[in-house]
């Protein structure tokens, strides 16, 4: 098997899913307290990921080179820590919407702030982006500070519909928006442009995420 690494960090690598990954992703969502801000702590079935949501996410590979649903690695010990995705916003098309979901072992340690920068980079650089776009609930103050972390800004708040996120009321619905648009303070990444066998010595590759004034002129 051969596996398609996007990019690396100080400690993460970013790669494509294959479909042996089902059964990580399936235990990732059994943890209540990791699915408590996206179902109210439901779990994911597992044909929900084999029929439906990789399926997809391999689709959006084909199509849309650069952007996706991304596992995040320990590059030190090949965990699975969870994943990230740079991909079309669903509710404003014209945008890319930033995502992440991590091990509940994972938290407190920054890799969400270290692997959402790396994403933020290879949109702005790699992919020419010129905005980016984030959300999650209103009560989600965890991720958030990653997101604010990140340079993202609060621009503004609504409620998420009964079809996306569940029958709840609205209350437990309501939700927040984040978004940054170039320029942002880069982080090293190196960038790994080939399709790489399984286990490889992983080869020397010049960063594409060059250092830039961790000043920011953020335009909403």
């Amino acid at each position: 098997m051969t596996l398609y690494i996007l990019l690396e960090t100080g400690r993460l690598r970013l790669r494509r899913f294959v479909p042996a990954d089902a059964d990580l992703l399936v235990e990732l969502d059994a943890d209540p307290e990791v699915m408590r801000y996206i179902t109210y702590g439901q779990p994911t079935p597992r044909s929900a990921y084999v029929e439906t949501y990789l399926p997809r996410w391999f689709a959006i590979y084909e199509a849309q080179p650069g952007l996706g649903y991304f596992a995040a690695e320990s590059r030190d010990t090949g965990e699975f820590l969870g994943w990230f995705h740079l991909r079309d916003d669903r509710i404003e098309p014209e945008y890319v919407e930033l995502g992440y979901r991590l091990q509940r072992s994972a938290w407190g340690h920054g890799y969400a702030t270290e692997g959402a920068r790396a994403l933020l980079a290879h949109g702005f650089n790699g992919l020419g982006l010129a905005r980016i776009s984030a959300r999650t609930l209103l009560g989600n103050l965890a991720s958030q500070h990653v997101m604010e972390k990140c340079g993202l800004r609060r621009v503004g708040e609504f409620v998420y519909a009964q079809d996306v996120i569940g029958g709840r009321s609205e209350e437990e619905r309501a939700a927040v928006k984040y978004a940054i648009t170039r320029p942002i303070s880069l982080v090293r990444a190196r960038r790994v442009s080939m399709t790489l066998a399984a286990a490889p010595v992983w080869p020397h590759s010049r960063s594409f995420a060059s250092s830039c004034s961790s000043r920011m002129r953020v335009r909403w």
